[in-house]
């Protein structure tokens, strides 16, 4: 059993595809709008069927915005039969067009065909508003930018992210990116330190890490 996700503003459509899959023992997650999508869970799914015309926001504006984040197949739904329109799909990530009106067996093979074939590498990201991070390649995006960090400067971001809720003081960073045998001022080691991450994400007009005067650091909330 697959766990899939359909995103269509029709409803009658919507409450035909999830019967189809059901009856093939799927488990199936209805949306009217792309805009509803979290994008952190999206990944906890095994296959997305996506409409192409939706109000709002369309299905190809949907996976070229955030197709680095999704690890999974994505099918579009849509009445569109132009070469270029296909391949505009494709080129931004699609992996399969079902154009409407089409049948149930037909839906059917195609999410069994997906299913069956899909061999993605999974990838390991976390994502906290326009910034995310790559676990694998050990790398920083703002939205597709790629922020160049150093070693320790990447442990510093992935120590805040990790845990969004929690205040870091500089000594417990300092430990953490240079263990208990680090040598130099610990305070005046991380306050650089996170300026010069600043300055690399500012540049970009976000801005990751809070301080908490008198105490450290924290993950900004509004990141």
């Amino acid at each position: 059993m697959a766990k899939i996700l359909v995103i269509d503003d029709e409803i009658d459509l919507l409450t035909l595809v999830k019967s189809a899959l059901e009856k093939n023992g799927h488990h199936v997650t209805t949306k009217e709008s792309a805009s509803d999508i979290d994008i952190n869970i999206i990944n906890t799914f095994d296959l997305i069927i996506l409409d192409v015309m939706m109000p709002r926001i369309d299905g190809f504006t949907f996976l070229k915005e955030n197709r680095r984040w999704i690890d999974i197949p994505v099918l579009f739904l849509t009445a569109k039969v132009m070469e270029e329109e296909i391949l505009e799909g494709f080129a931004f990530g699609g992996d399969d067009y079902i154009t409407k009106p089409f049948s149930i067996k037909e839906l059917r093979a195609r999410v069994e065909a997906h299913l069956r074939r899909e061999t993605r590498e999974k990838t390991q990201r976390l994502l906290s508003g326009e910034i995310g991070v790559d676990l694998i390649e050990k790398k920083f995006y703002v939205l597709d930018d790629p922020i160049e960090l150093t070693p320790s400067e990447y442990k510093l971001m992935l120590l805040l992210i990790k845990h969004k809720q929690q205040v870091f003081s500089k000594e417990d960073i300092y430990i953490a990116l240079y263990g208990y045998d680090g040598i130099g001022d610990s305070a005046t080691s991380i306050t650089e330190r996170v300026k010069k991450i600043r300055h690399k994400f500012i540049k970009f007009g976000v801005n990751p890490i809070q301080t908490v005067w008198g105490i450290g650091y924290k993950w900004q909330s509004n990141q």
